[in-house]
């Protein structure tokens, strides 16, 4: 009996810790001051020659898509890209996510482009799985659909963990 409470503690305190890990929240400040909140990059897609890596970021009144390509174009070239995104999510769905910005950080080591997710389709994006992003990235290879294999569900976990906290605050 003893072994079976033990095991069920055991098993209640990993559960939490997943719960909590689950909502990890970063946050940096930009370089107009602004906060940005954000989770580490999820891998949607992956092969051996590139892969691209997808998160929620937002400042708390916008969200954002947020992809980072490997490979990616030198900034010269990757600065030029103002296509916009549009992501097939398991709706049957299509969604156009505009243009929002380009960055290069960590000393060009990483480049991310920032999507915005309009208000009318949060809440699209919170309860269906991503599927498919048509992606026009000039002068890269990320210029065709990219069907999503790997953490589908990232973006609404992410997104569920931002919107939790938000009403969080506005219940204090």
């Amino acid at each position: 009996m003893k072994k079976i409470s033990f095991a069920i503690l055991i098993f209640a305190i990993f559960s939490s810790w997943t719960a909590f890990a689950q909502c990890d929240i970063k946050n940096r400040v930009q370089a107009d001051g602004s906060m940005m909140y954000y989770f580490e990059p999820a891998v949607f897609y992956s092969t051996k020659s590139k892969s691209l890596k997808i998160n929620i970021v937002t400042d708390k009144e916008h969200y954002f898509v947020s992809l980072q390509p490997t490979p990616f174009p030198p900034k010269q070239i990757g600065k030029k890209i103002k296509d916009d995104l549009v992501i097939h999510l398991d709706d049957n769905k299509a969604y156009k996510l505009k243009h929002y910005d380009t960055q290069y950080r960590k000393n060009d080591s990483i480049m991310q482009v920032l999507y915005l997710i309009d208000e009318k389709d949060i809440d699209a994006f919170s309860k269906f799985q991503a599927v498919l992003a048509e992606i026009n990235m000039k002068g890269t290879e990320f210029v065709r659909d990219y069907t999503f294999k790997l953490h589908k569900d990232a973006i609404i976990e992410q997104l569920k963990c931002f919107l939790k906290d938000e009403k969080e605050e506005t219940d204090k």
